[in-house]
């Protein structure tokens, strides 16, 4: 009875050994499948883009002035409403921008509307254009580095210092240059999102708000009567609300020839 006893609890014993067993195996191939989801949607990614910025860049990248063949970025994607670009760094941050008429398409849609996790960099679906008193513009924090990761670079003063500006071109031949003034990590509903503006002393408002979030002090002055753009991203915490935000004021604006 003692030994019907036991080859019964070892046979259960082994029954439910195999099943865990048979678990984790079931976990590990799901988990193995996830992550190549995931790294075949970064090489996708980067090879799109790498594409587009070949097709739409004329000239070296690394020139000081190049020019965006905007008539080509258009015939990809209508919603086309400018480009970005970092110089010298980070040199990876340079994509077209796009506009649409919500804030969700671009998320998991790239520059060339395939399905695509990396997605694209996109302006605030509530602002009217990138001439807007206030404009955010977003674009995922990837963990390959691609989209707008690099923006957290700027945690550290000496790189801000190095790389204290960044670039929009639009298709109307203009080169803007903004100066950053202010560097964030904020919630996602933080004052330094607002884009209605009902009076100057409004702006001033937002103005000295973005500078008193900011990690550290640029010395850039910005006054009521600037144009300023933002570039948000999230954290390396997906769940979290923190955001990590640039803000940056317009310096210069220069015409120049249009493809």
């Amino acid at each position: 009875m003692k030994q019907k006893r036991e080859k019964k609890r070892r046979k259960k014993s082994g029954w439910f050994s195999n099943l865990i067993l048979i678990i984790a195996l079931v976990v590990f191939c799901v988990a193995g499948f996830q992550l190549f989801q995931i790294g075949k949607g970064y090489v996708a990614g980067r090879s799109e883009y790498k594409k587009i910025t070949k097709l739409a860049i004329t000239g070296e990248a690394k020139e000081e002035q190049f020019q965006v063949n905007f008539a080509e970025l258009l015939k990809i994607n209508p919603d086309t409403v400018g480009w970005l670009r970092f110089f010298p760094q980070p040199e990876i941050i340079n994509y077209p921008i796009v506009h649409t008429n919500n804030n969700d398409t671009y998320l998991t849609k790239t520059f060339s509307q395939n399905e695509n996790t990396v997605g694209a960099i996109f302006l605030n679906a509530y602002n009217q254009s990138l001439e807007d008193k206030h404009c955010i513009i977003y674009g995922h924090y990837m963990n390959d580095g691609s989209m707008f990761h690099k923006l957290w670079d700027y945690e550290k003063k000496e790189f801000y210092d190095a790389n204290p500006n960044f670039y929009i071109y639009t298709p109307d031949g203009k080169e803007k240059t903004y100066r950053i003034f202010s560097v964030a990590r904020v919630d996602e509903n933080d004052l330094t999102y607002g884009i209605q503006f009902d009076t100057p002393e409004d702006f001033d408002t937002f103005i000295k708000h973005n500078q008193e979030v900011s990690i550290y002090d640029t010395g850039v002055e910005v006054k009521n009567t600037d144009q300023v753009v933002s570039l948000s991203t999230c954290t390396s915490l997906n769940d979290s609300t923190d955001r990590w935000k640039i803000a940056g004021v317009l310096i210069e604006t220069k015409e120049i020839n249009k493809e």
